[in-house]
């Protein structure tokens, strides 16, 4: 239900002292949001299937979330990692490090998913004495200049900033549906055989410190990087000593399904980088090693002055609670597949539609020309994003081409609103 409102001013109007170096999917006004739902200042609500790209995770104003937020900021706001310990950042590193798989038992925070990664390629060459980092295309891991120097999912996040950091080498990533045609196991033969030939050409094994990888690629079009080639990443960093990184910034906390986006593989990588909803919007992120590795990273090798500030931390803190009292994980498992069920139907029912991929609730709806083909449609996409929010749902798009709509729904979406977000989309449809 939309909600009353006594004035009705116009933000982006008044927005003259901001930057516009940001990007913006819309120039609407926002003023609040309850639960799954985010209003507009002239009081309308929209259904949020955005989440500040993924952040949100438990929806706004969560009761839990928003009461202990409230109770640490009357104890203690300002952070105090540089001189002892807070309370709720030991209680969350612990509790974090119990949803991971042993031996990773150890965390440091920070506060973006940038930050993370950054972190994470200098404990990595830092510890192994190499200077080599693999990546893979179309991947995105942040906008600070170490993340930039591994993201290629648009060429402007690039453009300008050369040169980057040195040492760093791209290989395909196995996205089966626009480069084998959905074959994930060639996507998986091809692609490992491609890095086996970097390693061979281009840079030794033996002087490379970390391979990064997000599990599902987010901005680089939602796709999910097969069981097999994840496996084959793990074996061959035990082959040759190298550092496996997970950048779960977007896949972690149950939003493919499982609490982590490697899970599906069944590996355990060596670094897990962990941000978006940890915090359910506050700027928290994470490191995840074990212990081992930060005992080599050495005291004072890296640091943060607002990383783990404890607010944020008795807000993480409340986020994982929720997860487990509402057994969260498997309900986005449940909800997810209800999701790709009711967008597989509007596949059947428009040739536009050319896939409909991923896991749990983190899924892409891929826009094309021509299905026989697969030539991307980011014009469709885009008209597609802005019709659906003036029907009154947030969506948002991804990909080389933003040819990607993709779903982000809250971990915590019910059936109803999922049933909701179809219907709204497939009006778009209809009407674009």
């Amino acid at each position: 239900m939309d909600e009353p409102v006594t004035s009705v001013p116009d933000l982006a109007a008044q927005a003259t002292h901001l930057s516009p170096v940001l990007g913006r999917y819309f120039e609407r006004s926002w003023s609040h949001g309850i639960g799954h739902r985010l209003y507009d200042t002239a009081g309308r609500g929209y259904l949020d299937f955005a989440n500040g790209i993924a952040v949100t995770a438990l929806g706004h104003a969560h009761p839990r979330v928003t009461a202990a937020i409230h109770a640490q900021a009357d104890r203690l706001i300002g952070p105090t990692g540089a001189i002892g310990y807070a309370e709720p950042v030991v209680t969350l590193a612990r509790m974090l490090a119990q949803t991971l798989p042993d031996p990773i038992d150890t965390v440091m925070f920070l506060n973006s998913g940038s930050e993370a990664i950054d972190g994470a390629l200098k404990l990595a060459r830092r510890v192994t004495g190499r200077p080599g980092i693999v990546a893979f295309r179309g991947g995105f891991h942040g906008r600070t200049f170490g993340a930039t120097s591994v993201t290629t999912s648009n060429i402007n996040y690039r453009t300008g900033y050369e040169p980057l950091l040195p040492g760093v080498y791209f290989s395909p990533f196995p996205g089966a549906y626009r480069t084998f045609g959905g074959d994930e196991d060639r996507a998986t033969t091809e692609c490992l055989r491609i890095l086996e030939s970097l390693f061979e050409t281009v840079i030794a094994p033996s002087s490379v410190a970390a391979i990064l990888i997000e599990p599902v690629q987010g901005e680089g079009g939602y796709n999910p990087a097969p069981a097999a080639f994840l496996q084959g990443l793990r074996a061959l960093c035990d082959e040759h000593g190298i550092l496996l990184i997970a950048d779960e910034v977007q896949t972690g906390y149950g939003r493919t399904g499982r609490m982590w986006g490697f899970e599906h593989a069944g590996i355990v990588p060596d670094i897990v980088a962990v941000a978006k909803a940890i915090a359910n919007g506050l700027p928290l992120s994470a490191i995840a090693t074990r212990r081992e590795l930060q005992e080599r990273w050495g005291r004072s090798a890296h640091g943060s002055t607002y990383g783990g500030n404890p607010v944020a931390c008795a807000a993480g803190i409340a986020v994982l609670e929720t997860i487990a009292a509402e057994d969260l994980i498997a309900s986005a498992a449940r909800r997810g597949a209800e999701l790709t069920a009711g967008l597989g139907r509007l596949k059947a029912e428009d040739d536009r539609i050319g896939d409909v991929r991923g896991p749990g609730l983190m899924i892409g709806v891929e826009l094309v020309r021509d299905r026989a083909t697969g030539e991307p449609d980011g014009n469709l996409a885009t008209a597609l994003v802005a019709r659906a929010a003036e029907l009154g749902l947030l969506v948002l798009s991804c990909g080389l081409s933003h040819q990607v709509v993709r779903w982000i729904p809250p971990i915590d979406v019910t059936s109803a609103e999922i049933s909701e977000g179809i219907e709204i989309f497939g009006e778009a449809l209809r009407t674009t």
